[in-house]
């Protein structure tokens, strides 16, 4: 795919939709149970509307269609129920991609997330998203009205240039998130804002406290931490993308 920066997000959400779709069917990469809210059962999908300099799974999301294998939602939600069984999680999500590329993949995502419930009632999906494809087309988000569906939507900068920075995408598409996150709230469905603390000083982050108020957004902010792969590291020194706090922290994560 083209790595000319910066790129229309939504023209590389069709491109990466166009390879990661067959039908019903969605490439993934594997699947496990990952310790992240407690414990969750985990399917790692590929193809991305953003290049995040810091994503752990920039390669794949860089080259969609070399990784992984086609299954569909019956498969899918098969194989996240096995791992939860054997596991005694109650917890789902999808990963390592965007869910909502366009129709076709948030089409497979509602299959996957209707299956689920009905197998498991008291099953939690965590929807993680980057808000792009909802905020840009809010007539999908009235369909993810589950009620045991909580939306983390991953904030990827406190103004436009942090935003294009970050993602590789084109600056006025930083505000789709807020967009999206504003319109879950409008339609009862339990949604949350998530940013990278590393790479904001805390004053960057009051900046976006500020506008989410400013967007009425009333859930509060997760602050999430970096996962420093070499890998990961490597490519934010390419993109020249500074880490600006717990930087003591980061570096002896093992």
């Amino acid at each position: 795919m083209d790595l000319s920066f910066p790129f229309d997000p939504i023209e590389r959400s069709a491109l990466s939709e166009s390879m990661v779709m067959k039908g019903e069917s969605r490439l993934y990469s594997k699947f496990r149970a990952a310790p992240y809210y407690g414990g969750i059962a985990t399917a790692d999908a590929v193809g991305c509307s953003f290049l995040c300099a810091y994503c752990w799974n920039y390669g794949r999301n860089l080259n969609p269609s070399r990784f992984g294998r086609f299954y569909s939602p019956e498969e899918i939600a098969s194989i996240l129920l096995s791992i939860a069984r054997k596991r005694f999680f109650h917890q789902f999500r999808i990963t390592g991609s965007e869910p909502v590329l366009g129709e076709a993949s948030f089409h497979h995502l509602l299959k996957v997330l209707e299956i689920i419930f009905s197998k498991n009632p008291d099953a939690v999906f965590i929807l993680e998203t980057n808000g792009l494809a909802l905020g840009f087309r809010k007539d999908l988000i009235p369909h993810l009205k589950f009620k045991n569906l909580q939306v983390r939507i991953a904030i990827k900068g406190t103004d436009e240039a942090s935003f294009e920075k970050i993602t590789g995408a084109k600056k006025e598409y930083f505000r789709y998130p807020f967009l999206a996150l504003q319109e879950l709230e409008n339609q009862g469905i339990n949604a949350w804002p998530a940013v990278m603390e590393e790479l904001f000083t805390k004053e960057e982050i009051r900046k976006l406290r500020k506008l989410l108020k400013e967007f009425n957004i009333q859930a509060p902010l997760e602050e999430e931490t970096l996962e420093p792969y070499p890998f990961v590291l490597e490519n934010m020194k390419r993109r020249n993308l500074e880490i600006k706090r717990n930087l003591n922290k980061l570096f002896t994560t093992s």
